[in-house]
């Protein structure tokens, strides 16, 4: 009789253990869950005014460009600027031409200063990327494409950085140019991002020098509360 009571009691121990356990990991379940949900429709939502920023910032940089009658490739989504290389350089050289640098003269300082005139649109910007980028073909004399891209690595890092070389020396308002130096991001692509039509690259607008924006990202911890 106390042998089946003793097993009673451990069955019973057993049963409530299990049970404790269930209710656990539905409790982390749902707490996994719910982390889950918040953190898609709170990234969904920051996404969408990630886009409404640089729309923002697009539109005004796009109507400031039109009004002073320079003439650039404007993606009125992102706000990035698209130059062709003949715009600022002579062929295969890294060195601004006098067109180069009159158009640069008015360019920046509307760029710049739209950027940063709005202190809650800038504070929203976390890079102001400076690209350079050539087309694949091939230069005289280099036959291994590895050498080849490495020529173009460094003609195209060249470019963009003589494009942000020059930024600094145009009439935008000086008051940015600490916050213009922290946000600068200079890069060079070398061929790794051709311009295709119908399947096949443009040279002419692959060679190219990009302004581009990039918006804070969304942090899924800090929004959760894990991290400040």
């Amino acid at each position: 009789m106390a042998l089946v009571k003793r097993q009673a009691a451990v069955e019973a121990e057993e049963n409530v253990f299990w049970t404790t356990m269930s209710d656990l990991m539905l409790g982390l379940a749902i707490v996994f869950i719910t982390m889950f949900v918040v953190a898609m429709t709170g990234f969904t939502t920051q996404t969408l005014k990630q886009q409404e920023t640089q729309m923002e910032v697009s539109e005004k940089i796009n109507e400031q460009l039109k009004d002073n009658k320079v003439q650039v490739e404007v993606d009125k989504m992102t706000g990035d600027i698209r130059i062709p290389d003949v715009q600022l350089f002579e062929l295969g050289s890294s060195v601004l031409t006098e067109n180069g640098k009159r158009l640069l003269d008015k360019l920046a300082p509307i760029y710049i200063n739209t950027i940063f005139a709005d202190k809650e649109l800038a504070g929203q910007i976390e890079n102001i990327v400076i690209e350079g980028h050539t087309d694949s073909q091939m230069f005289a004399g280099v036959h291994s494409k590895d050498d080849q891209f490495i020529r173009n690595m460094d003609l195209s890092s060249r470019r963009a950085n003589a494009v942000a070389d020059y930024l600094f020396k145009t009439n935008y308002d000086k008051r940015y140019s600490d916050s213009l130096r922290k946000k600068l991001v200079v890069e060079g692509k070398s061929f790794n991002e051709p311009i295709l039509v119908n399947g096949k690259e443009d040279y002419n607008q692959s060679r190219r020098v990009e302004f581009k924006l990039q918006v804070q990202n969304w942090d899924v911890a800090k929004a959760l509360g894990l991290k400040k």
